[in-house]
């Protein structure tokens, strides 16, 4: 069903987890907050930053951002009826569930709302994310490696990053998959790197921003780590929000939903009930 068809009064809204540090926002957030309102000119644009920590940072430097409750509210009292929304999550993790269960809590105040994906979503995407790091890189000699270091999560979710490693090993790659709160941990990663007589190692975030996490987290303490274990490593802080193939990955997530209503599972199991699917 074509979301334009039968529009009253529409919205596209980018969801950030956000960031308190300006430079990398404006490498990352601006830049993709640019291509959606660039496509979507139909609508009306709006972002919002779903850490309530963050937020709360924010506000007392007299920087407001709404959390997706909150805009859902302000778009519901203001009349729209037709709402995009595309997130710039990596992974179907926590934060991808409590956006979803915000936007069930107001989808009967609206027409039509829909939901995008996070980045690490279908296998293809998982081949995609490979290819644009592998690009980026270029061609690695026999003793080196990158590492990506994820955030990580107690979600179960958290099977994104162990999959993420296998794909690149599938494809041939020399990347290696870590997470600074979870599974694959340093030292999971710091053992197959000894494993595989790696040597020299391209150390970065797997993260859409370098905040708080890529500054002091892999900068210093996965840097220092590899160092200790005899490793030579090259720093790029670099976020993926940087990557020119990343901004296209969440835009034509966007896109997508031009066309295409999300699977609601509870109707197609009422129709696999009735015999209808």
């Amino acid at each position: 069903m074509n979301f334009y068809e039968n529009i009253v009064k529409g919205a596209v809204v980018v969801v950030h987890f956000g960031t308190t540090h300006n430079d990398t926002k404006e490498k990352t957030i601006d830049i993709i907050n640019e291509h959606l309102k660039n496509h979507f000119g139909k609508l009306d644009f709006y972002q919002v930053f779903t850490s309530r920590i963050i937020n709360r940072i924010l506000s007392g430097k007299g920087v407001v951002h709404l959390n997706t409750s909150q805009m859902l509210e302000k778009l519901k009292e203001e009349g729209y009826k037709n709402i995009i929304i595309q997130p710039t999550y990596v992974i179907n993790g926590i934060e991808m569930e409590a956006l979803r269960r915000e936007v069930e809590k107001y989808s009967s105040s609206f027409e039509d709302i829909r939901v995008g994906t996070p980045l690490l979503s279908t296998y293809s995407n998982y081949v995609e994310i490979i290819e644009i790091l592998d690009q980026e890189v270029g061609v690695l000699e026999p003793d080196m490696a990158v590492v990506l270091a994820g955030h990580g999560t107690d979600h179960s979710s958290l099977s994104a990053y162990p999959m993420l490693d296998y794909v690149a090993k599938d494809l041939n790659k020399s990347f290696y998959v870590g997470t600074v709160e979870g599974y694959p941990t340093i030292e999971t990663v710091i053992k197959l790197l000894k494993k595989d007589n790696k040597k020299k190692i391209i150390l970065r975030p797997l993260m859409f921003v370098a905040g708080e996490h890529a500054k002091n987290d892999i900068a210093i303490d996965w840097k220092n780590e590899l160092e200790a274990n005899g490793f030579e490593v090259t720093l790029n802080l670099k976020g993926l929000g940087e990557l020119a193939g990343i901004h296209r990955m969440f835009l034509n997530s966007a896109i997508k939903l031009e066309n295409h209503i999300p699977e609601d599972i509870l109707k197609k199991k009422e129709a696999y009930a009735k015999g209808i699917l």
